[in-house]
């Protein structure tokens, strides 16, 4: 059976999938030095790649059945840019980045019962995450772009991790209906792969460019490529109001992803700013979120291993009919 097909199978034979937390947050906790790098975690490919390993299997440990690669802010220009590479080189570290998160599923999958198998999402990120000025959190570049323009900037990424073998595109953080169009374009170009597309959301009806949410998922509902959309590294708090924005485009061929971050602050200068109150539990508002639709669930900045596997502990109980077992 494909990939394609295995996924498409889990999401509606399950009911839903546990995804990954934030892979940097992991990371950081290990003893990684990443705020104001502008590749992020993508230099730990090329600086420490067994550090990443032991990132995306803490999370399999903890329950998720989708990890993304180390590949969000890993794009071929950047690399260039700031590791003094080769276009060839930078090639073969973007494509480490999926085949990293590959040998740990194997690695992982080896030691557990077969009926638990996990799955890669390569993931890409904005164009705004290679500016590294908080653009993916406004989008503002897009309106002086052209689609063609935007198209032209993804297409080596995606043509990186599908060489390296990623079937399944994580186009996340995405925070125009434009970038988004651009996308959707892009992906028929690699007909053997499918992805699931989140945007950044400013409120709870919006994304991060001001546009609607709903007039993303229509943009996005012209792809049969598309397995599932919705919103990630927004506040938790927001995810309820956003899917019940679109509810009225909610078919049973198109799912919902949400993975929130902690619920706290990002400051530019001085990073995450820990909140006076305790950080909404994801686990908790996830009983909403299976109402709603969402068939993806996990996190996304400062949720760490422990959180997803509280999510996992309470969505077996909550679904106890459901192949959620560690």
């Amino acid at each position: 059976m494909s990939l394609r097909s295995q996924i498409r199978n889990n999401i509606n034979d399950k009911g839903v999938l546990i995804l990954d937390g934030g892979l940097a947050t992991e990371l950081e906790a290990q003893g990684a030095h990443l705020q104001g790098d502008p590749l992020w975690s993508a230099r730990l490919l090329h600086t420490n790649p067994q550090a990443i390993k032991a990132a995306h299997h803490c999370f399999l440990l903890n329950g998720a059945d989708i990890i993304t690669s180390a590949t969000y802010q890993a794009t071929i220009q950047g690399f260039i840019q700031h590791l003094a590479v080769g276009p060839d080189a930078a090639r073969e570290l973007l494509g480490s980045g999926f085949r990293l998160a590959t040998d740990a599923v194997t690695a992982f999958d080896s030691g557990v019962p077969a009926g638990r198998k996990a799955t890669v999402a390569a993931s890409i990120g904005p164009y705004g995450a290679f500016l590294h000025d908080g653009s993916e959190y406004s989008g503002l570049y897009a309106e002086k772009m052209s689609i063609e323009e935007l198209k032209a900037w993804h297409r080596p990424q995606m043509e990186g991790l599908a060489a390296a073998g990623a079937e399944l595109f994580a186009l996340e953080t995405i925070p125009s209906v434009k970038e988004a169009a651009a996308l959707v374009e892009l992906l028929r170009e690699f007909p053997n792969c499918d992805a699931w597309i989140s945007f950044s959301c400013k409120d709870g009806t919006r994304v991060s460019d001001g546009s609607l949410f709903q007039d993303g998922v229509r943009v996005v509902d012209k792809s049969a490529q598309v397995l599932a959309v919705g919103v990630n590294c927004c506040p938790p708090k927001w995810v309820e109001s956003l899917l019940d924005s679109v509810t009225a485009l909610r078919t049973p061929d198109r799912k919902w992803v949400v993975y929130p971050n902690s619920g706290e602050d990002w400051d530019s200068h001085h990073g995450w700013k820990t909140s006076a109150e305790m950080p909404t539990s994801i686990a908790a508002l996830s009983d909403t979120w299976l109402k709603q639709g969402a068939a993806l669930i996990g996190g996304c900045c400062r949720v760490n291993p422990d959180q997803i596997g509280h999510l996992r502990r309470h969505l077996r109980e909550r679904c106890p009919t459901q192949d959620l077992e560690t």
